[in-house]
């Protein structure tokens, strides 16, 4: 039963976790990614107001907003980085991203002369709120010795961290009318679009590109982070399959302790069906023996993994105070405990999961109980 227990535990607990982490990337990912992006296959969109006008009749769309993303280079006191640039406008931008809330230091207002730069970015050029930077583009003007990068000077009006070290190390936003004069470009990116259910956004993003019309794609935040959300999938998948394994372990323990109660009880079931008892009753015993075992194993385990899971950040907190340990380092992980999330549809999967595979170990056991022949045990035994 203590097998069984753990097993289920193990799995609640895990898989509660797992959930959690998916659940804080996602939230991180989307505070600056937003949920649909739509643009046209001949870059960037000639008429950004019509893609709006008709994002905005699509039911389930929050806000929209254009923007322009490109790369080029961060030029501080600090050093020279390479950086992913995005003009965003100011006045629509924060309906579509959390940018006000990720902001550290400093201020999200931007202007065409003000720029926000990510907080690993900042830290590792040395640059503080107010510092001038220089932004360089690798398109500019053709001149008789070649080409010649355009560059401008930005004030840094605020420092933003996400929590991903790949956005907060890599990523600049100046306003849309800036990006438009440094990369000489007329025209927007694309439009960015925030809708009320994120697991809808497929069906929204297919419904505006069909009003459209040709030319127009759309992709959403499961295609923009396809490959991250793949890897969350397959590794829960494995270590849900790995710890079953645990709670199949356990489930031999039932069948062990089934033979042996055969091998004791032998004289005893040879009187009852000596007495009339016949070999579905003989069966239904044990089973019932089994499955009882299997039971409240299962449910001690589901009691259990909901308590832990549900108090787990308790549980860490006393860990590291009394080994003076830091279980999750901030400054490695971005987060300050464990999340979770207890999926019931997962918690029921367990239980049945769990349920099933003692029923399964009892069944062998049973039946050799009901095969015992009364005749030769009394024979041998009596």
């Amino acid at each position: 039963m203590a097998g069984i227990a753990i097993g289920v535990m193990a799995l609640i607990v895990v898989l509660s976790v797992m959930n959690g982490f998916e659940d804080d990337i996602k939230t991180k990912l989307l505070g600056t990614q937003s949920h649909i992006v739509i643009s046209h296959y001949q870059g960037g969109l000639s008429d950004p107001g019509l893609v709006m006008d008709v994002v905005a009749r699509e039911e389930g769309v929050i806000a929209s907003t254009p923007f322009i993303l490109a790369q080029g280079l961060v030029s501080s006191p600090g050093g020279i980085s390479g950086a992913v640039i995005r003009g965003i406008d100011p006045a629509s931008a924060t309906k579509v991203i959390r940018l006000n809330e990720i902001i550290t230091h400093g201020t999200g207002s931007l202007d065409d002369a003000g720029i926000l730069v990510g907080s690993e970015l900042a830290s590792l050029s040395g640059i503080l709120v107010g510092d001038a930077v220089t932004l360089i583009s690798p398109t500019g003007t053709i001149t008789p010795l070649g080409m010649i990068p355009a560059s401008r000077t930005f004030i840094v009006r605020g420092i933003f961290s996400t929590g991903m070290y790949e956005f907060d190390s890599n990523m600049v936003y100046i306003s849309l009318g800036a990006a438009k004069k440094m990369f000489q470009r007329d025209t927007p990116s694309g439009v960015e679009v925030k809708v009320q259910d994120i697991y809808r956004a497929d069906a929204i993003a297919k419904s505006a590109t069909k009003r459209l019309g040709e030319g127009y794609w759309a992709k959403t935040w499961k295609d923009m982070n396809k490959s991250l959300f793949s890897a969350l999938r397959l590794e829960k998948t494995i270590m849900f399959i790995i710890l079953l394994f645990i709670i199949l372990v356990a489930a031999f323990s039932i069948i062990s302790t089934l033979i042996m109660m055969v091998m004791e009880k032998r004289k005893e079931i040879a009187i009852l069906k000596s007495m009339g008892a016949t070999t579905e009753q003989i069966l239904r015993i044990f089973i019932t023996v089994g499955m009882a075992i299997g039971i409240s194993g299962t449910l001690a385990g589901l009691v259990l993994g909901l308590l832990l899971a549900y108090n787990l950040n308790a549980v860490v907190t006393a860990v590291e105070f009394i080994f003076k340990i830091q279980v999750m380092p901030k400054d490695v992980y971005y987060i300050t405990g464990l999340p979770t999330k207890v999926d019931a549809v997962e918690v029921a999967c367990i239980t049945v999961a769990s349920l099933l595979l003692c029923f399964f170990a009892t069944i062998y056991p049973a039946r050799q109980a009901a095969r015992q022949d009364p005749v030769e045990v009394i024979r041998y035994e009596g």
